[in-house]
């Protein structure tokens, strides 16, 4: 049984409020006890007078109701409903392109695939993990391996000259990047 998020009782609470109403406290001192509105301590006395003895007994009379309509007369026909049906499992087509061969809204016909469960094809199953184990560590050897750049000469680090880092060459940078043609003058 999940409850809503912003319920104030769980079961037990619930189940605490009508048991205090059956021991004689009244509505809405029994809301003020329980920190509910009246109107919620009446609907869940009123819902466990209503119930029957095995309702009771699993409290089951006390969980949450759905709240789907218990009729909607607005919904297409199942005759209907099976054509939009087959003519989705017949051509593979989505929403759109059988709603215009059954002159349907695609929106209507979205609606009759998801509850058919046939709104998304079957998704395909993953083969297994390529995974290996070695018997001791350190049998299988793994390289990682990247490029680096090359240098035309050395830099400050390794000659720990700064003074020639900008003044003696001239480069030309394309997109970013480092052109080729590098012309380096001295003085």
């Amino acid at each position: 049984m999940s409850f809503h998020r912003n319920a104030k009782l769980g079961l037990a609470g619930r189940y605490a409020l009508v048991c205090a109403v059956e021991g004689g406290m009244t509505l809405r001192a029994a809301a003020v006890a329980f920190r509910v509105s009246p109107a919620t301590a009446h609907r869940w006395w009123h819902r466990w007078l209503e119930a029957g003895g095995e309702s009771r007994r699993s409290l089951s009379c006390l969980f949450d109701r759905s709240s789907r309509p218990h009729r909607s007369p607005r919904q297409l026909a199942p005759a209907l409903e099976r054509g939009i049906c087959a003519c989705r499992r017949k051509t593979g087509w989505g929403p759109r392109l059988v709603a215009g061969a059954t002159g349907f809204a695609h929106s209507t016909v979205w609606k009759v695939l998801k509850r058919a469960g046939i709104s998304r094809p079957p998704k395909l199953a993953r083969e297994a993990a390529n995974s290996y184990e070695w018997p001791c560590p350190g049998d299988l050897l793994h390289m990682d391996t990247s490029r680096y750049a090359r240098f035309l000469r050395p830099g400050h680090r390794v000659t720990g000259d700064r003074s020639q880092s900008r003044r003696g060459r001239s480069v030309r940078l394309i997109s970013g990047c480092i052109a080729p043609s590098l012309t380096w003058t001295t003085r």
